[in-house]
């Protein structure tokens, strides 16, 4: 049985509340009038070297996790977005394709404890899962933004508490967003986009990193 493209099951996905897409329409638009996400780094530039810890605490470098091969990035709000969950899913489908292609996937979250490890699960046991404490690396990179009272109250109604899931009440979420790093540490590939409804295709980017190992 074909599984089906990631963006059809994000299109059902949006179709499921019309009071949730009319109000996400709005947020997402002013996401896209302040420029959110335009600093981020591009095609050519060099990944920041970074080094965070996994769900098990050990810290990993970009220097060790490339000796392995091209690197993809996932950007992920948390397992309480079901945008990130059907991503996820997808990237589970996919992530044979990507292992036979010499690549690797490393999921980026905020989440704390064991909501990381669980967010990892949805691919794989052996998923790598790296920790982003506060939105640092996000912020970093220009990926993380105020989400403004009116959502975290709208969220929090809807039983979602953005302090409990990330540890802090700074009020931060990350534009998800995939990267392929190559192994000298340029980036490949870039997909940024405010709109969280959207997320790159991943057997997209496992043609991209087997063109990078042929």
């Amino acid at each position: 049985m074909t599984t089906p493209p990631l963006s059809e099951k994000l299109d059902y996905l949006r179709g499921v509340s019309p009071k949730w897409r009319e109000r996400y329409d709005e947020f997402v638009a002013r996401l896209r009038t302040l420029e959110v996400g335009a600093r981020a780094p591009r095609v050519g530039d060099h990944f920041p070297k970074i080094a965070l810890p996994d769900y098990r605490g050990r810290f990993r470098t970009l220097a060790g996790l490339l000796v392995d091969g091209p690197l993809v990035l996932s950007f992920n709000r948390g397992g309480w977005c079901p945008y990130c969950v059907s991503e996820l899913e997808s990237w589970r489908a996919a992530l044979a394709g990507l292992e036979d292609a010499g690549g690797q996937l490393a999921i980026v979250t905020a989440e704390l404890g064991g909501r990381s490890q669980a967010l990892g699960d949805i691919v794989g046991p052996d998923a790598v899962v790296l920790c982003d404490v506060d939105h640092g690396l996000a912020l970093e990179l220009g990926l993380a933004f105020h989400v403004g009272p009116t959502l975290i109250a709208a969220y929090r109604e809807f039983g979602i508490d953005l302090n409990e899931l990330y540890g802090g009440a700074a009020g931060l979420l990350p534009v998800p967003a995939t990267f392929v790093v190559r192994t000298d540490g340029i980036i490949e590939y870039a997909f940024v986009d405010p709109d969280f409804r959207l997320r790159a295709e991943p057997e997209d980017v496992v043609r991209i990193v087997a063109s990078l190992t042929r």
